[in-house]
């Protein structure tokens, strides 16, 4: 009797709501925000306090006020427009020809087996040695950091949409097949979904890979870019410039790379349940 009593007590509590979409997701952004001004006030605070010399370590504060002087000399905005350039073009490239060669030895063996030797000894290649070879065929211009952009991107693209179509479920694959779907109909509402959270995941590795191909190209030989900034400002022990270089790729691959999650929130929204 006692339980029964205690069970209709328990059905009858109110439940907690769960938290909605938007507190959730004002939750995460505040954790994100607070861990990226904790990090300044830190950085901040250990240049003011225990380092105490711009020349070994320039403050936020300091790299802040260069990016205005920069700014305000136009110098900042004609490095970000090149070095924007630079990385959207040879990103975009080396993303379409990533999914495309991923696709085709996800698919054909006997070409998985032919290119599966080049794509691992390549993407083992230290770009440090290849760049000047790069600068050398292409030129200083433009092209070349392209190039280097191109080969730091391509290939995590093969390797993620290669695994992503390899590691389809076989149960939804037979289970598509149990309803006369073909081959074609299998990959395009099977294995391509399934593949998608891979293929942006490489994505998103791409985007850190490809700002450093772009300041590895312009280390190289430039005459403009962020990179060419940094190489510039680390010559004359310029710190401030120097770390206003780095915080602006640094801010750069924190926006793209949440902007790919909110982009596989959207195209794949079952990976969030």
């Amino acid at each position: 009797m006692a339980g029964n009593v205690g069970a209709s007590a328990s059905s009858t509590r109110p439940r907690r709501k769960a938290p909605s979409r938007a507190r959730r997701g004002f939750g995460r952004a505040a954790y994100t925000w607070g861990s990226v001004i904790g990090g300044l006030l830190l950085w901040q605070i250990w240049g003011d306090y225990v380092v105490h010399n711009s020349l070994f370590l320039a403050t936020p504060t300091q790299s802040f006020v260069a990016m205005i002087k920069l700014w305000g000399n136009g110098t900042l905005q004609h490095d970000i427009v090149i070095s924007g350039e630079e990385f959207l073009v040879g990103f975009v490239i080396a993303s379409i020809a990533g999914i495309v060669i991923g696709l085709l030895t996800a698919t054909f063996d006997r070409v998985s087996l032919i290119l599966t030797p080049w794509i691992s000894g390549l993407y083992a290649t230290p770009i440090i040695a290849v760049a000047p070879l790069l600068i050398l065929w292409f030129g200083v211009g433009i092209w070349s950091k392209i190039a280097v952009v191109i080969s730091l991107v391509v290939f995590p693209m093969i390797i993620s949409t290669e695994a992503g179509i390899r590691h389809t479920d076989a149960q939804l694959i037979e289970a598509a097949r149990s309803f006369s779907a073909t081959q074609q109909q299998i990959f395009t509402k099977v294995m391509l979904p399934s593949a998608l959270p891979l293929i942006l995941a490489g994505l998103r590795l791409g985007v850190g890979r490809g700002l450093i191909g772009v300041v590895v190209g312009e280390l190289a030989g430039s005459r403009a870019g962020i990179g060419y900034l940094i190489n510039e400002a680390s010559q004359v022990f310029n710190m401030p410039e120097l770390f206003a270089g780095v915080i602006i790729l640094a801010a750069a691959g924190i926006l793209l790379t949440a902007g790919f999650e909110r982009t596989e929130h959207i195209l794949a929204p079952w990976k969030n349940d």
